[in-house]
Protein backbone atom coordinates (compact mmCIF):
# COMPACT_ATOMS: atom_id res chain seq x y z
CA UNK A 1 0.00 0.00 0.00
CA UNK A 2 1.60 3.26 -0.94
CA UNK A 3 1.94 6.58 1.37
CA UNK A 4 -1.45 8.23 -0.48
CA UNK A 5 -3.32 4.87 -0.38
CA UNK A 6 -3.92 5.93 3.59
CA UNK A 7 -6.53 8.47 4.81
CA UNK A 8 -4.54 12.24 6.36
CA UNK A 9 -4.65 10.39 10.34
CA UNK A 10 -3.11 7.02 8.80
CA UNK A 11 -0.23 9.21 6.81
CA UNK A 12 0.55 11.00 10.06
CA UNK A 13 1.67 7.87 11.98
CA UNK A 14 3.72 6.47 9.03
CA UNK A 15 5.30 9.61 9.15
CA UNK A 16 6.05 9.56 13.11
CA UNK A 17 6.46 5.78 12.82
CA UNK A 18 9.00 5.95 10.23
CA UNK A 19 10.81 9.22 12.09
CA UNK A 20 10.91 6.62 15.47
CA UNK A 21 12.38 3.41 13.54
CA UNK A 22 15.15 5.83 12.57
CA UNK A 23 15.47 6.84 15.74
CA UNK A 24 15.99 3.80 17.73
CA UNK A 25 18.17 2.73 14.95
CA UNK A 26 20.47 4.78 15.16
CA UNK A 27 22.49 4.05 18.44
CA UNK A 28 22.96 0.56 17.45
CA UNK A 29 23.86 1.50 13.92
CA UNK A 30 21.10 -0.78 12.38
CA UNK A 31 21.84 0.06 8.78
CA UNK A 32 19.00 -2.50 7.54
CA UNK A 33 16.19 0.10 9.24
CA UNK A 34 17.26 3.07 7.01
CA UNK A 35 18.43 1.20 3.83
CA UNK A 36 14.44 -0.29 3.91
CA UNK A 37 13.17 3.59 3.84
CA UNK A 38 15.57 5.10 1.83
CA UNK A 39 14.99 2.01 -0.66
CA UNK A 40 11.51 1.64 -1.41
CA UNK A 41 10.31 2.91 -4.22
CA UNK A 42 7.49 5.21 -3.07
CA UNK A 43 8.71 9.12 -3.41
CA UNK A 44 6.53 9.99 0.14
CA UNK A 45 8.17 6.78 2.22
CA UNK A 46 11.76 8.11 1.22
CA UNK A 47 10.72 11.89 1.90
CA UNK A 48 9.13 10.71 5.08
CA UNK A 49 12.50 8.94 5.98
CA UNK A 50 14.72 12.14 4.97
CA UNK A 51 12.62 14.67 6.93
CA UNK A 52 12.99 12.42 9.63
CA UNK A 53 16.32 12.34 9.07
CA UNK A 54 16.85 16.38 9.13
CA UNK A 55 14.29 16.50 12.22
CA UNK A 56 16.31 13.69 14.44
CA UNK A 57 19.62 15.71 13.36
CA UNK A 58 18.24 19.12 14.77
CA UNK A 59 16.91 17.64 17.76
CA UNK A 60 18.94 14.67 19.12
CA UNK A 61 22.57 16.79 19.51
CA UNK A 62 23.82 13.25 21.42
CA UNK A 63 22.86 11.02 17.98
CA UNK A 64 24.67 13.65 15.62
CA UNK A 65 27.81 11.70 15.01
CA UNK A 66 26.32 8.55 14.84
CA UNK A 67 23.82 9.64 12.32
CA UNK A 68 26.76 10.92 10.25
CA UNK A 69 28.52 7.68 10.46
CA UNK A 70 25.15 6.15 9.59
CA UNK A 71 24.73 8.01 6.02
CA UNK A 72 28.79 7.95 4.88
CA UNK A 73 28.22 4.08 4.96
CA UNK A 74 25.08 4.57 2.76
CA UNK A 75 26.12 7.30 0.80
CA UNK A 76 27.44 4.60 -1.83
CA UNK A 77 25.37 2.23 -1.50
CA UNK A 78 24.62 0.81 -5.05
CA UNK A 79 20.92 1.28 -5.50
CA UNK A 80 20.71 5.06 -6.60
CA UNK A 81 17.07 5.25 -4.63
CA UNK A 82 19.36 4.71 -1.37
CA UNK A 83 22.05 7.65 -2.63
CA UNK A 84 19.20 9.49 -3.39
CA UNK A 85 17.46 9.75 -0.20
CA UNK A 86 21.01 10.17 1.24
CA UNK A 87 21.89 13.39 -0.85
CA UNK A 88 18.18 14.32 0.60
CA UNK A 89 19.03 13.44 3.86
CA UNK A 90 22.38 15.78 3.54
CA UNK A 91 20.17 18.38 2.25
CA UNK A 92 17.68 18.64 5.38
CA UNK A 93 21.11 18.86 7.69
CA UNK A 94 22.16 21.62 5.29
CA UNK A 95 19.92 23.90 5.98
CA UNK A 96 21.24 24.37 9.12
CA UNK A 97 24.23 22.81 9.58
CA UNK A 98 25.74 22.80 5.84
CA UNK A 99 30.03 22.63 6.91
CA UNK A 100 28.71 18.82 8.30
CA UNK A 101 27.65 17.88 5.01
CA UNK A 102 29.37 19.98 2.19
CA UNK A 103 31.40 17.00 1.24
CA UNK A 104 28.35 14.66 0.31
CA UNK A 105 27.64 17.12 -2.06
CA UNK A 106 30.74 17.37 -3.56
CA UNK A 107 30.56 13.64 -4.11
CA UNK A 108 26.90 13.49 -5.40
CA UNK A 109 27.43 15.83 -8.09
CA UNK A 110 29.40 13.40 -9.86
CA UNK A 111 27.17 10.16 -9.35
CA UNK A 112 26.44 7.84 -12.04
CA UNK A 113 22.65 8.30 -11.74
CA UNK A 114 20.24 11.52 -12.78
CA UNK A 115 18.74 10.93 -9.83
CA UNK A 116 20.94 11.59 -7.61
CA UNK A 117 22.35 14.29 -9.16
CA UNK A 118 19.12 16.03 -9.16
CA UNK A 119 18.97 15.12 -5.78
CA UNK A 120 22.15 17.99 -5.49
CA UNK A 121 19.59 20.59 -7.20
CA UNK A 122 17.21 19.87 -5.33
CA UNK A 123 19.14 20.66 -1.90
CA UNK A 124 21.15 23.47 -2.95
CA UNK A 125 17.77 25.07 -3.67
CA UNK A 126 16.12 24.27 0.02
CA UNK A 127 19.52 24.90 1.46
CA UNK A 128 20.22 27.93 -0.14
CA UNK A 129 16.84 29.57 0.73
CA UNK A 130 17.20 29.29 4.06
CA UNK A 131 21.02 28.76 4.69
CA UNK A 132 22.40 30.73 2.04
CA UNK A 133 25.75 32.26 2.98
CA UNK A 134 27.82 28.69 3.34
CA UNK A 135 25.99 27.32 0.05
CA UNK A 136 26.46 30.23 -2.06
CA UNK A 137 30.30 30.62 -1.13
CA UNK A 138 30.24 26.64 -2.16
CA UNK A 139 28.17 26.62 -4.97
CA UNK A 140 30.48 29.45 -6.30
CA UNK A 141 33.73 27.19 -7.01
CA UNK A 142 31.48 24.88 -9.07
CA UNK A 143 30.19 27.94 -11.79
CA UNK A 144 33.39 27.53 -13.11
CA UNK A 145 34.23 23.87 -13.67
CA UNK A 146 34.86 22.34 -16.78
CA UNK A 147 32.15 19.95 -16.83
CA UNK A 148 29.08 21.64 -18.59
CA UNK A 149 26.63 19.79 -16.58
CA UNK A 150 27.94 20.67 -12.97
CA UNK A 151 27.71 24.21 -14.32
CA UNK A 152 24.08 24.19 -15.34
CA UNK A 153 23.15 21.88 -11.90
CA UNK A 154 24.65 24.14 -10.15
CA UNK A 155 22.75 27.62 -11.59
CA UNK A 156 19.54 25.81 -11.73
CA UNK A 157 20.42 24.85 -7.72
CA UNK A 158 21.00 28.59 -6.63
CA UNK A 159 17.47 29.56 -8.47
CA UNK A 160 15.33 29.29 -5.00
CA UNK A 161 17.34 31.64 -3.39
CA UNK A 162 17.35 33.99 -6.09
CA UNK A 163 14.00 34.23 -6.29
CA UNK A 164 13.49 36.45 -3.33
CA UNK A 165 16.85 37.90 -2.55
CA UNK A 166 18.92 38.12 -6.22
CA UNK A 167 21.14 40.14 -5.50
CA UNK A 168 22.74 37.23 -3.60
CA UNK A 169 22.91 35.28 -6.52
CA UNK A 170 23.55 37.44 -9.14
CA UNK A 171 27.09 38.06 -8.40
CA UNK A 172 27.47 34.11 -9.29
CA UNK A 173 25.20 34.14 -11.77
CA UNK A 174 27.58 36.48 -13.64
CA UNK A 175 30.63 33.85 -13.94
CA UNK A 176 28.44 32.35 -16.33
CA UNK A 177 27.37 35.27 -18.47
CA UNK A 178 30.05 34.40 -21.56
CA UNK A 179 29.38 30.39 -21.10
CA UNK A 180 29.07 28.74 -24.73
CA UNK A 181 27.29 25.65 -23.80
CA UNK A 182 23.63 26.01 -25.20
CA UNK A 183 22.26 23.75 -21.64
CA UNK A 184 24.57 25.88 -19.17
CA UNK A 185 23.43 29.53 -21.34
CA UNK A 186 19.85 28.40 -21.60
CA UNK A 187 19.58 27.60 -17.83
CA UNK A 188 20.87 30.87 -16.78
CA UNK A 189 18.64 32.99 -19.10
CA UNK A 190 15.58 30.76 -17.08
CA UNK A 191 16.93 31.55 -13.58
CA UNK A 192 17.29 34.97 -14.89
CA UNK A 193 13.74 35.28 -15.56
CA UNK A 194 12.53 33.23 -12.53
CA UNK A 195 14.26 35.71 -10.71
CA UNK A 196 12.42 38.90 -11.60
CA UNK A 197 9.03 39.31 -11.40
CA UNK A 198 8.60 39.40 -7.47
CA UNK A 199 8.59 42.65 -5.75
CA UNK A 200 11.75 44.86 -6.27
CA UNK A 201 13.69 42.02 -7.97
CA UNK A 202 13.72 43.43 -11.11
CA UNK A 203 14.90 46.44 -10.41
CA UNK A 204 18.01 44.66 -9.14
CA UNK A 205 18.42 42.13 -11.98
CA UNK A 206 18.37 45.49 -14.10
CA UNK A 207 20.87 47.19 -12.16
CA UNK A 208 23.18 44.25 -12.17
CA UNK A 209 22.64 43.78 -15.36
CA UNK A 210 24.28 47.42 -16.04
CA UNK A 211 27.91 45.78 -14.95
CA UNK A 212 27.56 42.76 -17.17
CA UNK A 213 29.70 42.71 -20.25
CA UNK A 214 28.01 40.12 -22.46
CA UNK A 215 25.46 42.08 -24.38
CA UNK A 216 23.87 39.23 -26.81
CA UNK A 217 23.14 37.56 -23.28
CA UNK A 218 21.47 40.49 -21.47
CA UNK A 219 19.39 40.61 -24.74
CA UNK A 220 18.43 37.09 -24.87
CA UNK A 221 17.95 37.30 -20.92
CA UNK A 222 15.47 40.80 -21.33
CA UNK A 223 13.65 38.62 -23.91
CA UNK A 224 12.79 35.89 -21.18
CA UNK A 225 12.36 38.66 -18.40
CA UNK A 226 9.61 40.04 -20.49
CA UNK A 227 8.05 37.13 -21.45
CA UNK A 228 8.29 35.67 -17.88
CA UNK A 229 5.72 38.50 -17.10
CA UNK A 230 3.26 37.52 -19.84
CA UNK A 231 -0.25 36.20 -19.65
CA UNK A 232 1.09 32.69 -20.52
CA UNK A 233 3.72 32.86 -17.64
CA UNK A 234 3.67 34.36 -14.25
CA UNK A 235 2.20 37.63 -15.00
CA UNK A 236 -0.79 37.12 -11.93
CA UNK A 237 2.24 36.04 -9.46
CA UNK A 238 4.33 39.44 -11.19
CA UNK A 239 4.82 42.86 -9.02
CA UNK A 240 4.51 44.70 -12.50
CA UNK A 241 2.61 44.02 -15.68
CA UNK A 242 4.33 43.12 -19.00
CA UNK A 243 4.26 47.13 -20.08
CA UNK A 244 5.52 48.18 -17.23
CA UNK A 245 8.45 45.86 -17.23
CA UNK A 246 9.13 46.72 -20.82
CA UNK A 247 9.47 50.47 -20.21
CA UNK A 248 11.25 49.96 -16.38
CA UNK A 249 13.92 48.21 -18.65
CA UNK A 250 13.92 50.51 -21.63
CA UNK A 251 14.43 53.20 -18.90
CA UNK A 252 17.45 51.74 -17.09
CA UNK A 253 19.14 49.11 -18.92
CA UNK A 254 21.81 51.09 -20.33
CA UNK A 255 22.35 48.52 -23.39
CA UNK A 256 19.17 46.37 -24.62
CA UNK A 257 17.52 45.56 -28.12
CA UNK A 258 14.20 46.91 -26.43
Amino acid sequence: MGFYDLNKEERAQKVADIQYQLLRAIPINNLPIFIEYFYDEDTYLRKAAYLGVGRIYNSEVSLREKLLHILSHLKNHPNELVRQTVVNSAGEIGKFHFEQVATYFDEALFDDHHKVRNAVIGSVKKMGKINPKPVLHWARQYLTHPNKEIRREICHGIELRGRTYPEDILPLLELLQNDTTKRVRDTLVHVIGQISYKKGCLATVISAFNNWKNTDLINDAVDEIVDVHSEKRYAKFSALNQEEVVNYISENLKITSL
